[in-house]
């Protein structure tokens, strides 16, 4: 349920626009593009990034029929002026419909929204619930806010409206120039705002006004569900600073949100699901990307785990989180 893809061919969005640094993919040979930001190189990517025929037989290799799709977070483009990133965005989630009109038995679809912009933003979930895709994958942080800024609230009202899943995705890590060496942004600084996230979600009020929004936090929900105690103790002992805008203590919202299993140790995701339960646990990879579940499933189906727990880890969760039926791709 977390994969990511791109279109193998992308317009010249700077040259169009006349500023910024979109991203386009530079083919300097078959089956490896460069993805360039603006005149700057991002990082090199293979033909599993856009070839659906190559990542099926891929996935087969793991005995896995169905992925979820969602662009890469890179091209959210938050930043630029919002009827541009609407542009964008339909462009990505035209290409992801349509994948999954031509693939129904393997690909699901996440669309990406211009959360810059409140009104667009919700212009865009109608439509994307018309073509075909089942929810949206949004960043951590939208310009360095947290996602319980009122202006997002009607975002997830549509989403929740709408029937749309949400997925919750790190990028624009804090401390990112400060902390470079190392990869410390991804190892360190992505774990952290995923869970930035989480508890704005949750000390902002709108799980408690939205309940039934249906979000997923990627990356095993980051140092979230690791850090509770903390988080809760924070709660309790400086109310003042936490308590203001939602009086509820955040772990009563331990299993109100998904999140998917790419924790690299299984004694960490038994961590997960002792707090969690198995339905709130769903097969992530972050495919293509090294960073990810390289082996998809093969540190899960190499435990001890029960095997109904790897049934709703492998399969069920994401349906209900989805809101699908496993009919559908039988």
């Amino acid at each position: 349920m977390h994969t990511h893809i791109i279109p193998k061919h992308l317009p010249d969005w700077t040259k169009k626009f006349g500023y910024g640094d979109f991203i386009y993919l530079d083919h300097k040979e078959e089956g490896v593009a460069d993805m360039m930001q603006g005149g700057q190189y991002f990082r090199t990517i293979k033909e599993n990034c856009w070839n659906e025929e190559v990542r099926i037989q891929e996935y087969k290799t793991f005995d896995t029929q169905v992925q979820v799709v969602c662009t890469i977070p890179v091209m959210f483009s938050y930043w630029a002026k919002p009827k541009d990133c609407l542009e964008l965005s339909e462009f990505l989630n035209d290409h992801i419909a349509n994948l999954v009109a031509k693939y129904p038995k393997n690909y699901i679809g996440l669309g990406t929204v211009p959360m810059q912009d409140t009104e667009l933003a919700v212009q865009e979930l109608e439509r994307i619930k018309k073509i075909g895709l089942v929810g949206i994958q949004i960043g951590s942080n939208i310009n360095d806010m947290n996602l319980n800024e009122e202006q997002f609230f009607p975002i997830f009202e549509a989403c929740e409206r709408l029937g749309l899943a949400v997925m919750v995705h790190p990028w624009q890590m804090m401390g990112f120039d400060s902390m470079r060496k190392y990869w410390l942004p991804w190892l360190v600084g992505m774990p952290a705002e995923t869970s930035r996230a989480a508890c704005s979600l949750i000390f902002g009020g709108v799980l408690e006004r939205l309940p039934n929004l249906r979000v997923c936090l990627s990356h095993a929900g980051g140092e979230f569900l690791f850090t509770m105690g903390r988080i809760e103790h924070g709660f309790n002992c400086r109310p003042d600073l936490v308590a203001i805008d939602n009086k509820k203590n955040p772990r009563e919202y331990i299993g109100k949100m998904w999140v998917d299993c790419i924790t690299h140790d299984i004694d960490a995701l038994k961590y997960i699901l002792n707090m969690q339960g198995s339905k709130r646990v769903s097969l992530g990879s972050d495919y293509p990307f090294p960073l990810g579940d390289l082996e998809i499933g093969k540190f899960i189906t190499d435990s001890d785990l029960p095997q109904n727990v790897i049934e709703d880890i492998f399969c069920n969760s994401t349906l209900e989180w989805l809101d699908l039926k496993k009919e559908m791709f039988l």
